[in-house]
């Protein structure tokens, strides 16, 4: 049932450089169409000496080698990479999903790649990711869903609203395909509602938590 009602947390202009309440330890991201420049709007002013990592889904056709890494590096003033089976999770590092493999995030803060059966037509998911992530960092993880054409993250996204974690939607007004955002308010009600711009400013506040 749609949360038609649902009354967001309000964030203004004052309250950019105020902590958000709680350490938050890794940023979880997932987006589908329109993703490209979503994200590149969220991450492009993020100094390179940013603490929190992040780890970003974002489907892609899984027929050829991704060159995401290098594409968002050109731009990007935080270190980009692939993320790798068994590699380790280190601050200052955007990690993006390799096609054609679930990313998952072990208690020990490892990656693990594998070819389970795709999650709403899509490998990697993004509710693979980020119901993971929750088991994994608890309430000490961000999750930000943006835009998409499939329900794709909105059952992840609520298993960290569970877990204790901070959740963000992208405001499905704004976003390039609504449907992913929406299908994550008609299950539940986020913590935050808001636009790319607004977005952007609190994830510098998730730093300084």
């Amino acid at each position: 049932m749609a949360n038609s009602n649902a009354d967001p947390k309000i964030f203004n202009n004052e309250d950019a450089s105020k902590p958000i309440g709680k350490r938050i330890d890794a940023i979880v991201m997932g987006a589908s169409a329109g993703g490209i420049r979503a994200l590149m709007t969220l991450l492009e002013k993020l100094p390179a000496q940013f603490r929190v990592p992040i780890i970003i889904v974002l489907h892609m056709p899984d027929t050829r080698e991704s060159r995401l890494a290098e594409v968002f590096q050109h731009h990007l003033a935080m270190t980009v990479t692939m993320a790798e089976d068994k590699g380790y999770i280190h601050p200052g590092t955007i990690y993006f999903a390799s096609p054609g493999y679930h990313l998952s995030i072990e208690r020990n803060r490892s990656f693990s790649l594998s070819c389970e059966d795709p999650v709403h037509y899509s490998r990697p998911s993004i509710d693979f990711l980020m119901s993971s992530a929750a088991d994994a960092y608890g309430a000490s993880l961000a999750g930000i869903l943006l835009t998409g054409a499939n329900q794709d993250g909105a059952e992840g996204l609520a298993c960290i609203h569970r877990n204790g974690g901070l959740t963000i939607v992208q405001d499905p007004a704004e976003a390039e395909m609504a449907f992913m955002p929406q299908a994550a308010l008609d299950l539940f009600i986020p913590d935050f509602i808001l636009p790319l711009e607004q977005i952007q400013r609190l994830i510098f506040r998730l730093e300084k938590s």
